[in-house]
Protein backbone atom coordinates (compact mmCIF):
# COMPACT_ATOMS: atom_id res chain seq x y z
CA UNK A 1 0.00 0.00 0.00
CA UNK A 2 1.38 3.42 -0.91
CA UNK A 3 1.48 5.96 1.91
CA UNK A 4 -0.74 8.46 0.35
CA UNK A 5 -3.61 5.53 -0.22
CA UNK A 6 -6.99 5.41 1.56
CA UNK A 7 -7.85 2.94 3.71
CA UNK A 8 -11.50 2.23 4.27
CA UNK A 9 -13.53 0.06 7.32
CA UNK A 10 -10.49 -1.17 9.01
CA UNK A 11 -11.52 -3.28 12.38
CA UNK A 12 -9.19 -1.67 14.65
CA UNK A 13 -9.12 -0.60 18.89
CA UNK A 14 -8.47 2.57 20.24
CA UNK A 15 -5.30 2.65 22.39
CA UNK A 16 -5.11 6.07 23.92
CA UNK A 17 -5.98 9.50 23.29
CA UNK A 18 -4.40 13.24 23.64
CA UNK A 19 -5.68 16.34 22.86
CA UNK A 20 -4.53 17.96 19.98
CA UNK A 21 -4.92 22.23 19.13
CA UNK A 22 -8.38 23.09 20.04
CA UNK A 23 -10.80 20.64 18.90
CA UNK A 24 -9.15 17.49 17.71
CA UNK A 25 -7.31 14.63 19.23
CA UNK A 26 -5.32 12.12 18.05
CA UNK A 27 -5.30 8.13 18.50
CA UNK A 28 -3.04 5.48 19.01
CA UNK A 29 -4.89 2.86 17.58
CA UNK A 30 -4.30 -1.06 16.98
CA UNK A 31 -5.72 -1.94 13.64
CA UNK A 32 -5.95 -5.90 12.48
CA UNK A 33 -3.84 -5.51 9.15
CA UNK A 34 -2.39 -1.98 9.79
CA UNK A 35 -0.85 -2.63 13.12
CA UNK A 36 -0.62 0.47 15.66
CA UNK A 37 -0.97 3.90 13.81
CA UNK A 38 -1.81 7.26 14.85
CA UNK A 39 -4.43 9.07 13.35
CA UNK A 40 -5.82 12.55 13.59
CA UNK A 41 -9.47 12.70 14.27
CA UNK A 42 -10.25 16.52 13.48
CA UNK A 43 -12.83 18.38 15.45
CA UNK A 44 -13.55 15.38 18.12
CA UNK A 45 -13.90 17.00 21.10
CA UNK A 46 -16.42 19.26 19.66
CA UNK A 47 -19.85 18.68 21.55
CA UNK A 48 -22.04 17.84 18.03
CA UNK A 49 -18.71 15.94 16.04
CA UNK A 50 -19.77 12.32 15.20
CA UNK A 51 -16.25 10.94 16.16
CA UNK A 52 -16.52 12.33 19.84
CA UNK A 53 -18.05 9.67 21.40
CA UNK A 54 -16.34 6.40 19.68
CA UNK A 55 -13.10 8.08 20.28
CA UNK A 56 -12.58 5.65 23.25
CA UNK A 57 -10.75 2.11 23.96
CA UNK A 58 -12.29 -1.00 24.04
CA UNK A 59 -14.68 -0.23 21.26
CA UNK A 60 -14.63 -2.34 17.94
CA UNK A 61 -14.66 0.01 15.50
CA UNK A 62 -14.16 0.59 11.24
CA UNK A 63 -11.95 3.28 11.12
CA UNK A 64 -11.38 4.78 7.39
CA UNK A 65 -8.63 6.99 6.89
CA UNK A 66 -6.06 8.74 4.66
CA UNK A 67 -2.58 10.67 4.93
CA UNK A 68 1.23 10.95 3.62
CA UNK A 69 3.02 11.35 6.80
CA UNK A 70 2.96 9.06 10.02
CA UNK A 71 -0.07 10.89 11.54
CA UNK A 72 -2.77 9.93 9.03
CA UNK A 73 -5.92 11.74 9.01
CA UNK A 74 -9.05 9.54 10.23
CA UNK A 75 -12.18 10.69 8.39
CA UNK A 76 -14.78 8.35 9.67
CA UNK A 77 -14.90 5.88 12.26
CA UNK A 78 -18.18 3.25 12.70
CA UNK A 79 -19.33 1.24 16.02
CA UNK A 80 -18.73 -2.20 15.26
CA UNK A 81 -20.04 -3.78 18.38
CA UNK A 82 -19.75 -7.75 19.35
CA UNK A 83 -17.72 -7.07 22.00
CA UNK A 84 -18.80 -6.44 25.91
CA UNK A 85 -16.40 -3.67 27.12
CA UNK A 86 -14.39 -4.70 30.52
CA UNK A 87 -15.47 -3.75 34.25
CA UNK A 88 -14.12 -3.41 37.18
CA UNK A 89 -10.49 -5.32 37.80
CA UNK A 90 -11.24 -6.64 33.88
CA UNK A 91 -10.96 -2.66 32.95
CA UNK A 92 -7.49 -2.08 34.45
CA UNK A 93 -6.15 -5.26 32.93
CA UNK A 94 -7.30 -3.82 29.41
CA UNK A 95 -5.62 -0.80 30.12
CA UNK A 96 -2.30 -2.94 30.85
CA UNK A 97 -2.92 -4.32 27.91
CA UNK A 98 -3.62 -1.49 26.15
CA UNK A 99 -0.02 0.51 27.64
CA UNK A 100 1.84 -2.64 26.25
CA UNK A 101 0.86 -2.64 22.60
CA UNK A 102 1.51 1.22 22.71
CA UNK A 103 4.98 0.56 24.56
CA UNK A 104 6.28 -2.51 22.45
CA UNK A 105 4.49 -2.51 19.06
CA UNK A 106 6.24 -0.57 16.20
CA UNK A 107 4.35 1.59 14.10
CA UNK A 108 3.06 0.12 10.61
CA UNK A 109 3.67 -3.43 12.09
CA UNK A 110 0.67 -5.65 11.05
CA UNK A 111 0.17 -8.21 13.84
CA UNK A 112 -2.82 -10.07 12.64
CA UNK A 113 -2.67 -12.83 15.13
CA UNK A 114 -1.91 -10.26 17.58
CA UNK A 115 -5.11 -8.77 16.71
CA UNK A 116 -7.03 -11.93 17.39
CA UNK A 117 -5.47 -12.72 20.50
CA UNK A 118 -6.22 -9.10 22.08
CA UNK A 119 -10.33 -9.74 20.86
CA UNK A 120 -10.13 -13.08 22.78
CA UNK A 121 -8.52 -11.92 25.68
CA UNK A 122 -11.26 -9.53 26.19
CA UNK A 123 -13.57 -12.02 25.84
CA UNK A 124 -11.76 -14.03 28.43
CA UNK A 125 -11.59 -11.08 30.70
CA UNK A 126 -15.08 -10.06 30.73
CA UNK A 127 -16.22 -13.74 31.42
CA UNK A 128 -14.01 -14.19 34.66
CA UNK A 129 -15.02 -12.95 38.01
CA UNK A 130 -11.63 -13.96 40.36
CA UNK A 131 -8.07 -12.70 40.19
CA UNK A 132 -6.02 -15.56 39.86
CA UNK A 133 -7.99 -16.73 36.09
CA UNK A 134 -6.95 -12.55 35.10
CA UNK A 135 -3.08 -13.39 36.27
CA UNK A 136 -3.49 -16.56 33.65
CA UNK A 137 -5.14 -14.61 31.22
CA UNK A 138 -2.49 -11.66 31.05
CA UNK A 139 0.24 -14.17 31.33
CA UNK A 140 -0.81 -15.48 28.28
CA UNK A 141 -0.99 -12.66 26.57
CA UNK A 142 2.09 -11.33 27.43
CA UNK A 143 4.05 -14.41 25.82
CA UNK A 144 1.92 -14.17 23.14
CA UNK A 145 3.12 -10.60 22.75
CA UNK A 146 6.72 -10.95 22.96
CA UNK A 147 6.40 -14.05 21.27
CA UNK A 148 4.63 -11.96 18.53
CA UNK A 149 7.18 -9.01 18.15
CA UNK A 150 10.23 -11.39 17.80
CA UNK A 151 11.25 -11.64 21.61
CA UNK A 152 9.97 -14.61 21.90
CA UNK A 153 11.64 -16.70 25.11
CA UNK A 154 12.54 -20.83 25.09
CA UNK A 155 11.40 -21.90 28.32
CA UNK A 156 11.84 -25.90 28.35
CA UNK A 157 15.44 -26.33 27.22
CA UNK A 158 18.64 -25.18 29.75
CA UNK A 159 20.13 -22.75 27.33
CA UNK A 160 23.77 -24.28 28.48
CA UNK A 161 23.79 -27.51 27.39
CA UNK A 162 20.76 -27.65 25.65
CA UNK A 163 19.17 -30.46 27.54
CA UNK A 164 15.54 -30.55 28.81
CA UNK A 165 14.19 -28.20 31.55
CA UNK A 166 14.15 -30.35 34.68
CA UNK A 167 11.04 -29.85 37.08
CA UNK A 168 12.51 -30.92 39.91
CA UNK A 169 15.82 -27.92 39.63
CA UNK A 170 15.96 -24.82 40.35
CA UNK A 171 17.15 -21.94 37.47
CA UNK A 172 18.04 -18.43 36.46
CA UNK A 173 16.52 -16.90 34.10
CA UNK A 174 18.22 -14.67 32.47
CA UNK A 175 16.77 -12.62 29.08
CA UNK A 176 19.59 -12.48 26.94
CA UNK A 177 20.50 -16.23 27.45
CA UNK A 178 17.40 -17.94 28.67
CA UNK A 179 16.97 -20.91 31.88
CA UNK A 180 20.43 -21.59 33.46
CA UNK A 181 20.85 -23.79 36.62
CA UNK A 182 21.11 -21.71 39.39
CA UNK A 183 24.57 -22.25 39.53
CA UNK A 184 25.57 -21.85 36.66
CA UNK A 185 24.02 -18.65 36.28
CA UNK A 186 25.74 -17.32 39.35
CA UNK A 187 29.02 -18.77 37.72
CA UNK A 188 28.72 -16.10 35.09
CA UNK A 189 30.22 -12.72 36.74
CA UNK A 190 27.66 -9.86 35.97
CA UNK A 191 24.81 -11.42 35.15
CA UNK A 192 21.64 -11.38 36.76
CA UNK A 193 17.93 -12.86 35.96
CA UNK A 194 14.64 -14.17 37.65
CA UNK A 195 14.98 -17.08 39.46
CA UNK A 196 12.37 -19.86 38.43
CA UNK A 197 11.71 -23.17 39.28
CA UNK A 198 11.89 -25.87 36.43
CA UNK A 199 8.40 -27.43 36.99
CA UNK A 200 7.28 -23.55 36.25
CA UNK A 201 9.20 -23.02 32.73
CA UNK A 202 7.92 -26.42 31.57
CA UNK A 203 4.52 -24.84 32.40
CA UNK A 204 5.08 -21.57 30.33
CA UNK A 205 6.36 -23.42 27.82
CA UNK A 206 3.24 -25.70 27.55
CA UNK A 207 0.48 -22.63 28.73
CA UNK A 208 -0.21 -24.81 31.81
CA UNK A 209 -0.69 -22.09 35.00
CA UNK A 210 -3.40 -24.26 36.89
CA UNK A 211 -0.23 -23.87 39.74
CA UNK A 212 -0.22 -21.49 42.53
CA UNK A 213 3.96 -21.49 42.32
CA UNK A 214 3.48 -21.45 38.26
CA UNK A 215 1.65 -18.16 38.76
CA UNK A 216 3.83 -16.47 41.20
CA UNK A 217 6.87 -16.90 39.04
CA UNK A 218 5.86 -16.85 36.10
CA UNK A 219 4.19 -13.35 36.72
CA UNK A 220 7.89 -12.48 37.97
CA UNK A 221 9.68 -13.89 35.21
CA UNK A 222 7.41 -11.94 32.29
CA UNK A 223 7.82 -9.60 34.05
CA UNK A 224 11.82 -9.48 33.75
CA UNK A 225 10.91 -10.08 30.23
CA UNK A 226 9.00 -6.94 29.26
CA UNK A 227 11.23 -5.11 31.62
CA UNK A 228 14.10 -6.15 29.71
CA UNK A 229 12.27 -5.50 26.39
CA UNK A 230 11.11 -1.74 27.60
CA UNK A 231 14.20 -0.67 29.20
CA UNK A 232 14.40 2.12 32.24
CA UNK A 233 10.70 3.80 31.68
CA UNK A 234 7.71 1.48 34.13
CA UNK A 235 4.42 0.43 33.20
CA UNK A 236 2.06 3.22 34.51
CA UNK A 237 -0.57 0.57 34.74
CA UNK A 238 1.05 -2.20 36.48
CA UNK A 239 1.53 0.04 39.16
CA UNK A 240 -2.20 0.84 39.43
CA UNK A 241 -2.67 -2.81 39.29
CA UNK A 242 -0.17 -3.75 42.18
CA UNK A 243 -2.48 -0.99 44.39
CA UNK A 244 -5.38 -2.25 43.47
CA UNK A 245 -4.70 -5.68 44.53
CA UNK A 246 -3.22 -4.38 47.57
CA UNK A 247 -6.05 -2.62 48.62
CA UNK A 248 -8.13 -5.47 47.49
CA UNK A 249 -6.13 -8.04 49.80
Amino acid sequence: MSTDARVNNEPGFILHTYPFKETSVVAEVFTRSHGRIALIARGARRPASALRGLMQPFSPLLLSWFGKSELKTLHAAEWQGGLMAPQGRALMCGFYLNELLLRLLARGDAHELLYDRYIATFEQLAGEACSTDYERILRRFEKNLLSEIGYGATFDVDADSGAPIESDRRYVFQPERGALRSQEAFNVSGQSGCPVSGQTLIDLAADHFESQTTLIESKNLMRTLINHTLGAKPLYTRQLLRDLTELNS
